[in-house]
């Protein structure tokens, strides 16, 4: 069920082509501050709710960056993984052909769930416009997601937390859920500052080091294996157990809905930073922070990525992603942080009141 409010959406699809099997569905919540920007995920569970809940924390996350873009998102349901290349192609194609008439006025596409600079260049190209996506490939303009600004921004964010409650990041232990572009780029910076990795997560599994996890043997196990699990002489636990993991500080970075109200007393650290979208409730995020746990909220931790989208939507180079970045997502952690403490409300009431007043602002000049 889809709540609509004085924010939105503004606009809700769902394309059907038989023909070629896909079903996929576009949420373009806001335009309040320009086009919305959200990407297109593949998955098999992807649902219209799905979508607009995410599209509203694309509204959320622009706005607090301080960006000109709006909130949407999109999602064609379907396993990836078991699909050929070119039928995956084929669908991105007819997806792009579907919504054409609101790209890109409405809506600025970019890669997901399944989804890379690949297809990035097959929807721009069949919409005839660069400027219907980011995530583009170089060669054509872009600035791909693969450089790490999400994980460098959760990064960030980790570090600034640390700082507000006067904790030394160095020889901090973290648990990273989610060992992919996020997870990995965000343990990359946060073990180069001088934390001990002791547990990660990915979709096979959990692996645990006491005595820390080297960051170039995660990837190596990446590369060669395909998961981290197979990490050398490293204890392999399933996945799910990175909630119990005896740490400092838990990034998630992987899937919404992870941590659950019947998992708040399983959690050990001090600081969750929400690389990943929407991983609790406002209820358990409330229940845990009784519990004096601090939370990074997602669209104050993980705007790494938008604000590389709109760098590269204006033409900008990959030094201006860093620069941006570096610029917002610490002064802006640390202002919900504050005003949390002072106002006694957990960090994400703060963000959205943030998130919100910006957009409403812009309103008052516009039709909703």
């Amino acid at each position: 069920m889809i709540k609509f409010d004085s924010l939105g959406p503004e606009k809700v699809l769902e394309v059907y082509n038989p023909k070629v099997g896909l079903k996929g569905f576009l949420v373009i919540d806001n335009t309040a501050l320009g086009p919305g920007k959200g990407g297109i995920r593949f998955t098999p569970t992807v649902s219209l709710s799905e979508v607009a809940s995410l599209a509203r924390a694309m509204t959320y996350k622009c706005a607090l960056a301080d960006l000109p873009f709006g909130g949407a998102k999109s999602g064609i349901l379907t396993d990836a993984r078991l699909i050929t290349k070119e039928h995956k192609y084929e669908l991105i194609k007819e997806f792009a052909n579907a919504i054409k008439n609101f790209v890109p006025d409405s809506y600025v596409a970019g890669p997901d769930i399944s989804t890379t600079m690949i297809e990035m260049q097959i929807f721009a190209q069949t919409i005839g416009d660069m400027k219907a996506c980011t995530g583009k490939p170089k060669e054509i303009g872009g600035i791909p997601h693969e450089i790490g600004s999400t994980g460098y921004g959760v990064y960030l964010a980790t570090k600034q937390a640390c700082e507000f409650l006067a904790m030394d990041l160095k020889g901090k232990r973290v648990a990273i859920e989610g060992f992919g572009n996020v997870g990995s780029f965000a343990g990359k910076y946060l073990t180069q500052a001088g934390a001990i990795l002791t547990d990660v997560s990915d979709f096979s599994g959990m692996v645990h080091k006491d005595e820390g996890l080297q960051y170039s043997k995660l990837i190596e196990s990446i590369e060669q294996t395909g998961s981290v699990i197979n990490y050398p002489n490293a204890k392999i636990l399933s996945n799910e157990a990175i909630l119990d993991a005896n740490v400092d500080i838990l990034i998630t970075a992987a899937i919404p809905d992870r941590i659950k109200e019947k998992d708040i007393y399983r959690i050990k650290a001090k600081l969750i930073v929400e690389g990943s979208n929407i991983p609790a409730s406002l209820e358990v995020e409330k229940l845990l922070h009784k519990r004096g746990i601090w939370i990074v909220p997602d669209f104050v931790a993980n705007a790494g990525g938008v604000i590389s989208s709109y760098i590269e939507y204006i033409n900008g180079s990959e030094k201006d992603v860093y620069e941006r970045i570096e610029k917002t997502i610490p002064k802006n952690t640390l202002k919900v942080l504050e005003l949390s403490n002072a106002q006694n409300k957990i960090p994400r009431e703060i963000a959205l009141e943030l998130a919100t007043k910006k957009v409403l602002e812009k309103c008052k000049t516009c039709k909703i």
